[in-house]
């Protein structure tokens, strides 16, 4: 027999390139594991042929790597062949370790095939050098080659199985076992060249000028394996990043999404459910009661105080006391309860009653659980809780109208006492219904141009003469006749329509001045109060200054009137708002002054000419009475701060000569005059005398 020798350096290459596309072969299959769809068909087919290619060039560099001392040569056709061999049980391979589970008698079944797949190609191979005698087989070597390339199969099926995950330190693992694997199929490759015996005198017919030159072969197919087997794993890893990648992506879009739909279901300061969740939960109790019959309450709770909270401690205090009460009431519940806070200190609870009685229970506890003292950065803040309970299904079909019923309840127990509950009647909504009503109408008043003004007379004191007048402004209802302010101000406040309200009054008031002046009337002054809402107005100061431009108006024709208690909320605010109308030539005028809790230190720095003692001190004014030392005081007070002193409500002669006897510079009231049209007025200025 001819002795055969092996090129050390080849053998190493063929077991690095085993090696390598054993790696490959595991993180292809874990690519095709984890693919969707047509790529995971894809993986399977291009990772078995990079597979199949990879050991397929093992066997060819083993090839190689022989010498006998003949010329040897491949047959390209059987070359080919076997290549195809190695393809088809590599894509079975894959397919195989792909499969959701890998039963022993598949297993055992796949490793026959693969390893006679593998045998097939050596063999094919083998025959592709052609040799002539043929090559003479050891029997004994020959079926342990067969027995190695089936265990060989079925230790890759097995390790590839098992490691075809996309942990994140799989790669080590994956390392360790194709070396094993390089081993394993190296092992099987020279079993096989040991069966193989060559006679003397052998040729290789493949040797021709049709074979394949051995040269070459060795470079063309090491570069080959090398680049196809580096490209097929770079494009698994790349992919695999990039799933990594679309994977987080994914998780931070989704993450991102959940926030969002949080935010948008839930308060952002409490966290509590919002109006939106909150509608949508009483949309649920309505339906379960409609399969079940099981009643349940919806609670609305507004706090008593928090307003002063606010004023007092500011609004970062208030939102910590809402955080709070909010914890409070979520403690105080049930895990199946919903309580939610709908805006500013309004809650709603929602919750499943056994019994009606329930309620008041529950109900009970919350106003207790409000009245306890909030401790905040060591503040003790206490404020109580007025809450109204609808039941359904009697006092509401639906979570609107239930909503409706339990808020006219929750007013009805602040207007008995605050700091309790109350559960809905019909009766209560009566009121209700009447506010909506006049809100509605409200909206629509100014474009209908129901609002008018009347004006009051002022008067020297005790008798005269007429010196200026107040304008008061009255809404000309097409149903309810004429409505007085305090009827309708404090719903236009609720509506957001005071602010426009306002300044329609301002400008009408100037615009009457004005034709008064060119008709030849010529008041001292005329006066207009400014709400809260108004005077925190940023645009106050320029439309006071545009609309005396427009009627050509001497800023000291108008007189502003800010309560006492609009002008102390804030003190240093307001002395910046109010010196900058003074510094116009506005006249600034204290209203309802004695109602509030004014500090002489900014009173003092206030810039105003005139205070306007409350008509609650007036009322039941008589000589000796406390009034009578209040105003005495109010007097001497604002004769040291060099301020005209106006008392208003007056009704009686007896009342008008006290005032005067006091001190009061100029009075105004039912004794002189009620608040009149414009052409009454005009007709009461043609009977008196103006100073």
């Amino acid at each position: 027999m001819l002795q055969g020798i092996y090129s050390g350096y080849l053998v190493a290459i063929s077991y690095v390139v085993a090696a390598l596309a054993s790696y490959v072969a595991l993180q292809l299959a874990g690519r095709a594991t984890h693919g969707d769809g047509a790529a995971r068909w894809w993986w399977r087919i291009g990772g078995g042929c990079a597979m199949g290619f990879g050991i397929w060039s093992m066997h060819f560099i083993g090839m190689l790597a022989f010498h006998l001392p003949i010329p040897l040569g491949y047959d390209l056709p059987k070359t080919v062949y076997s290549l195809i061999a190695a393809c088809i049980a590599s894509n079975f391979a894959l397919w195989l370790v792909t499969q959701r589970e890998l039963p022993p008698l598949r297993h055992a079944l796949g490793a026959v095939l693969m390893g006679g797949g593998i045998a097939a190609m050596h063999y094919t191979g083998m025959a592709a050098m052609e040799m002539k005698p043929g090559i003479v087989w050891n029997r004994f070597w020959f079926v342990l080659s067969i027995v190695v390339a089936v265990v060989a199969a079925g230790t890759a099926l097995w390790i590839a199985f098992r490691l075809r995950g996309e942990s994140r330190d799989a790669w080590r693992m994956r390392i360790v076992a194709a070396m094993v694997m390089g081993l394993a199929v190296t092992g099987m490759h020279y079993t096989g060249m040991e069966a193989a015996g060559f006679p003397q005198g052998s040729i290789c017919t493949a040797a021709g000028p049709n074979g394949m030159p051995v040269k070459w072969l060795a470079t063309l197919v090491t570069i080959a394996a090398f680049a196809i087997l580096a490209i097929a794993l770079m494009t698994a890893v790349l992919d695999r990043r990039l799933q990594e990648r679309t994977s987080r992506l994914r998780f931070s879009l989704g993450k991102a999404k959940d926030q969002l739909v949080f935010l948008a279901l839930h308060d952002n300061l409490t966290r509590l459910p919002n109006r939106v969740l909150l509608e949508d939960r009483i949309d649920e109790a309505v339906q379960k009661s409609a399969r079940s019959g099981a009643r349940f309450a919806v609670m609305f709770l507004d706090l008593d105080g928090f307003k002063a909270v606010n004023d007092v401690y500011g609004h970062h205090m208030g939102d910590r006391l809402l955080r709070e009460v909010a914890a409070r009431l979520t403690a105080a519940l049930r895990a199946q309860d919903t309580v939610a806070r709908i805006g500013g200190d309004e809650f709603v609870v929602v919750m499943e009653l056994s019994d009606p009685a329930d309620a008041a229970i529950v109900a009970g506890k919350l106003i207790g659980v409000m009245s306890a003292d909030f401790h905040i950065d060591g503040t003790h803040i206490r404020v109580s809780g007025s809450l109204g309970i609808a039941i359904h299904p009697q006092d509401g079909a639906d979570g609107r109208e239930l909503l409706t019923n339990a808020d006219a309840a929750m007013y009805h127990a602040k207007e008995h006492g605050r700091n309790g509950f109350r559960f809905f009647e019909p009766s209560m909504n009566e009121g209700v219904r009447e506010q909506l009503s006049l809100m509605q109408d409200l909206r629509h008043a100014m474009e209908r141009n129901e609002f008018a003004l009347h004006y009051q007379p002022k008067y020297g004191a005790p008798n005269g003469p007429l010196i200026g007048a107040e304008a008061l402004l009255r809404w000309y209802h097409p149903t309810r006749g004429i409505v007085p302010p305090e009827h309708f101000i404090v719903l236009a406040e609720k509506s957001g329509t005071l602010v426009k309200l306002d300044a329609w009054v301002l400008n009408e008031a100037c615009r009457q001045l004005r034709v008064w002046h060119d008709a030849g009337l010529v008041l001292a002054g005329i006066s207009v109060n400014l709400s809260p809402a108004q005077f925190e107005s940023t645009e106050l100061f320029d439309l006071v200054r545009d609309v005396l431009a427009r009627h050509r108006l001497e800023p000291g024709a108008l007189t502003l009137e800010v309560t006492e208690s609009t002008a102390m909320k804030d003190p240093e605010s307001s002395l910046v708002i109010l010196r900058r109308l003074s510094e116009l030539g506005v006249r600034i005028s204290i209203d309802d002054f004695g109602t509030g809790y004014s500090s002489l230190l900014y009173l003092k720095r206030l810039p105003a000419r005139e205070l306007k003692i409350d008509r609650g001190f007036i009322r039941d004014l008589s000589q000796g009475t406390e009034d009578a030392a209040i105003v005495s005081a109010i007097v001497e007070l604002g004769r040291m701060l060099d301020l005209k002193i106006i008392a208003e409500g007056v009704e009686t002669t007896a009342q008008a000569g006290l005032l005067a006897d006091l001190g009061c510079d100029s009075l105004q009231g039912y004794l002189f005059s009620h608040p009149l049209p414009p052409d009454d007025f005009m007709a009461l200025v043609a009977r008196e005398p103006v100073h």
